[in-house]
């Protein structure tokens, strides 16, 4: 039996159809325009009749497998020489022939939001997009799909970086942080760069890891042994732990109530804004359905279309004719863009999904803010009739979800559906921005991070590739006095797991943040210090690439000298005197301290603190902090205490 990869693409088929109906085809992370890495052994793979060969060729290099009993095939083959284009072509029962292949270097850009974050939302980015013509830089955006037990495939197809690709899909088009950083590589390196971004927002690197490398760990086994006895029921896959109470009690989300076809005259009529008592919901904590009808006129939409609907209390989740087109956890106003063509002429149905378990649950904005815009700036007000219709209500003292979370955080579920897909293709190494998310578990993130790393170099099995990490930007109002965190704990994790770890490093951006917005717009800045890092250490260029590092203290009296490395002959404190400092004694009492450059090192003082014995640097959520290198480049945050912080003892 055949089957189109179009046709396996679109209806959603994975493992179990791949697997049990044998039909011939190449993997979908292999398409044209592909970068395949150099100086590796790149594996191609795919399923056909079992004991069937299959043959790979490209460049005058072929190589040859066959098919297992399961009718897997795999096909190991060195690349041709660096550059390109070249054509490609697998041969078997079928015939797949792949053009403008390309050889160089293979990126994944990885991590929750701000890796996700698109190029034409960050700073100077659709300027940057409009010229981003860079016929030798290749994008791949991994589509979102999680599960219980590793999936084998990640429909997407490899686009040739362009004003049009690097600003279409995700949020705002391609990774900023990634764009910015394979940009920079490939203007010094003259090579072709392949980035394939794999990112998900609000996730948790518990679910970018394995079950296998979280079993050591021992925090994690009541969510593993939960989720042995739901793949064991064959329990559909599940994300959150919302979705997995939802699916497990909300009628709604058991019986599809975003359908669009579905009968509601057993439905509440009601109008926005709205709240759960108005569906019948007499407490404020569950989960209530809105639907609405809207006709769209005639001839179909083009475009990006986008839905306005205020406020929610406090979860939603947005389909339109049983499409989803976004979800969001918090009280911000919610806009979600989608394209156009899911809508159609005539009659469109919108389907809200909202969760709460704090406030008044439902609607909350004026009438105005509800309205669908078409794509060609046609407004049409969604205020007026819907239907609400409650799916389940959490009574006091019954039984509620672990978490409110919107995105993937359950362990393991995004190593199965995003990383394993792609593990067995040869890349040059990885760039991680992720950790917002893990904050409130800062010292668990110590040893989970190295774990996830371990765990994606023995998954892909290429050794000790390159794993570069985005410490956390400042975010959140700045305070008047040295105080804990659970932000600054999350930066010391990520710093302890780029000294310690091999072939790690880290890049460090407290001075490109933003008070109010956990989304810092400055991603060039992060992409380009994340470049230098691959520079110097990857590709052996001469050249600076972190700022200074603490490396040791001495007490002298009443003040503490400091020493640092990567210091680029000289310390600077940026536009000032220094500051981001504080002191404290035996009593562990910090205060803000004064701080003065002494050539290679730093001596702090406060007439608060006659006899100290610890110093803290840039140790905030959002630090008031200035100490640079000679190459302009910021110091890394620290503390010389290992005095128990905030998250100690969070799991």
């Amino acid at each position: 039996m055949t089957i189109s990869l179009l046709a396996l693409i679109t209806t959603g088929i994975f493992l179990d159809a791949v697997q049990n109906e044998r039909f011939p085809h190449l993997s979908s992370v292999f398409s044209d325009h592909m970068v395949l890495q150099r100086g590796k052994r790149n594996a191609f793979w795919g399923w056909t009749n079992p004991g069937e060969k299959v043959k790979v060729s490209v460049g005058g290099k072929s190589a040859s497998g066959v098919a297992d009993s399961n009718g897997k095939w795999v096909v190991r083959l060195n690349p041709p020489a660096t550059g390109g284009p070249y054509t490609l072509t697998v041969d078997g029962s079928f015939h797949r022939e792949l053009s403008d292949v390309m050889v160089g270097d293979v990126w994944l850009c990885t991590g929750q939001s701000n890796m996700e974050f698109g190029l034409t939302m960050a700073l100077g980015g659709r300027a940057d997009a409009a010229a981003a013509d860079e016929p030798n830089i290749r994008l791949y955006m991994a589509p979102r799909q999680f599960g219980y037990t590793p999936k084998p495939m990640n429909p997407a197809e490899w686009q040739v970086c362009n004003p049009k690709t690097v600003a279409t899909n995700g949020w705002g088009g391609f990774s900023a942080v990634g764009y910015y950083f394979g940009r920079e590589l490939q203007r010094k390196l003259k090579v072709p760069i392949g980035l394939m971004e794999i990112a998900w927002g609000g996730t948790s690197a518990e679910a970018w890891t394995s079950a296998e490398a979280l079993r050591p760990l021992g925090d994690f086994d009541t969510e593993l042994d939960q989720l042995a006895v739901l793949t064991k029921a064959g329990a559909p896959p599940i994300g959150t732990y919302t979705e997995l109470w939802m699916t497990q009690n909300d009628e709604g989300t058991k019986n599809a109530w975003e359908k669009p076809d579905l009968a509601t005259s057993d439905w509440k009529a009601t109008s926005l804004p709205d709240a759960f008592t108005t569906v019948g919901m007499s407490g404020k904590k569950g989960v209530a359905w809105f639907r609405k009808e809207v006709d769209v006129p005639s001839p179909s939409p083009s475009g990006r279309a986008a839905l306005s609907l205020g406020r929610i209390q406090t979860y939603d989740t947005v389909w339109v004719n049983g499409v989803m087109v976004g979800s969001t956890n918090g009280p911000g106003p919610r806009r979600y863009s989608f394209p156009a063509t899911a809508l159609k002429p005539g009659k469109n149905v919108i389907a809200v999904k909202v969760f709460n378990i704090r406030g008044k649950g439902g609607f909350t904005s004026p009438t105005e803010d509800y309205y669908l815009d078409t794509g060609d700036g046609t407004h049409i007000s969604l205020s007026g009739d819907w239907f609400g219709k409650a799916g389940a209500e959490i009574k006091a003292g019954g039984p509620a979800p672990k978490d409110n979370e919107p995105n993937p955080t359950i362990p393991s579920v995004l190593m199965n559906g995003m990383i394993a897909p792609v593990t067995p293709i040869a890349i040059r190494g990885v760039i991680w921005y992720q950790g917002e998310t893990n904050s409130g578990r800062a010292y668990q993130y110590r040893k989970l991070l190295p774990a996830m790393i371990a765990d994606w170099r023995r998954q892909f099995g290429q050794g000790d590739f390159p794993f570069y990490i985005v410490s956390l930007a400042s975010w959140q109002p700045r305070l008047d006095q040295p105080s804990d965190s659970g932000w600054s704990e999350l930066r010391e994790a990520q710093a302890m797991t780029a000294a310690n770890v091999r072939r790690s490093g880290l890049v460090i951006t407290t001075d490109v943040g933003n008070t109010t917005d956990v989304h810092p717009k400055d991603k060039r800045t992060v992409g380009e210090r994340l470049a230098l890092v691959a520079l110097a250490n990857e590709y052996r260029e001469q050249i600076p690439y972190s700022g200074p590092i603490y490396r040791k203290m001495a007490i002298d009296g009443s003040s503490i000298r400091l020493s640092f490395d990567h210091t680029n002959q000289r310390l600077v404190a940026k536009d000032g005197d220094l500051v981001g400092f504080a002191i404290a004694g035996a009593d562990h009492k910090y205060h803000w301290a004064d701080a003065k450059i002494d050539g290679d090192s730093v001596v702090v003082s406060s007439k608060d603190v006659p006899s100290p014995i610890a110093v803290r640097y840039a140790w905030a959520a959002n630090p008031a902090c200035n100490l640079y290198n000679g190459a302009g480049l910021p110091a890394v945050p620290f503390r010389t205490d290992n005095w128990k912080g905030v998250t100690f003892s969070n799991k």
